[in-house]
């Protein structure tokens, strides 16, 4: 078990809707962007498919949710936002979405990256199952950080615009059930709610007294008053 990394110079967050990472790790992205450290986030997809209003359609939903994630990102002090774009549950760990990875990882150079657990299929103790853009945006991800950012042979046409390789040297997987390593957000608790709130077309009250629980009981886990959970690879 760990907690508390060293705060990064700089950081990529890789997720596939709006929201998704101010679900899992605003509260430590808050903190670590009150130390300094530059955060981006990118989207993978529009998130046009997640409204049961019958009267919302998808480019409305799409444009909603950009704004959405736009507002969230300003109140952690996330200043880039990169948006690929890719209809929301179609996403697919191809080629082509890999290669928009790593020119994004080439282009900010983070020394850590976070983004969803592809190995993560379900959760029995809570009845969740998970959605299929999540684990495609994982899978993408990791491969993008390794090995595909680090090899220069791996989409050459990056070199030829400048863009050189880049080796990533933490990798966060959001890990909800199972957390090898603990970021105390005691002091950005609140943050993270607030940045939850903008996101009105997906989140109400009852989910913010969840997430508040869970990062209750994940505290618990790791003897904090709140914390959000991960599991750490440190690449050698």
């Amino acid at each position: 078990m760990t907690k508390n990394i060293k705060t990064p110079k700089n950081a990529l967050a890789i997720f596939a809707h709006p929201d998704d990472m101010d679900f899992s790790s605003s509260g430590t992205i808050a903190k670590w962007v009150a130390k300094g450290t530059e955060v981006t986030y990118l989207v993978c997809t529009d998130g046009s498919k997640g409204s049961d209003d019958p009267t919302m359609t998808p480019r409305r939903l799409a444009a909603i949710r950009r704004k959405e994630q736009r507002d969230a990102a300003k109140i952690l002090g996330v200043r880039d936002v990169i948006f690929l774009g890719r209809r929301d549950g179609e996403l697919a760990a191809d080629l082509k979405l890999k290669e928009e990875i790593v020119r994004v990882i080439r282009m900010k150079k983070p020394e850590l990256v976070i983004t969803l657990d592809p190995a993560f299929f379900y959760s029995l103790a809570r009845g969740f199952i998970n959605h299929s853009d999540h684990r495609a945006a994982g899978q993408a991800a990791m491969d993008a950080v390794f090995p595909l950012a680090r090899d220069r042979l791996n989409f050459p046409q990056h070199e030829k615009r400048g863009l050189a390789p880049h080796k990533v040297k933490t990798l966060f997987l959001v890990s909800f059930d199972a957390p090898s390593h603990w970021e105390d957000i005691d002091t950005t608790i609140e943050k993270k709610i607030s940045a939850l709130t903008v996101h009105k077309s997906q989140v109400g009250p009852e989910a913010l007294k969840r997430i508040r629980a869970r990062g209750r009981l994940l505290g618990k886990k790791a003897g904090m008053r709140y914390a959000e959970g991960f599991k750490r690879i440190d690449i050698g």
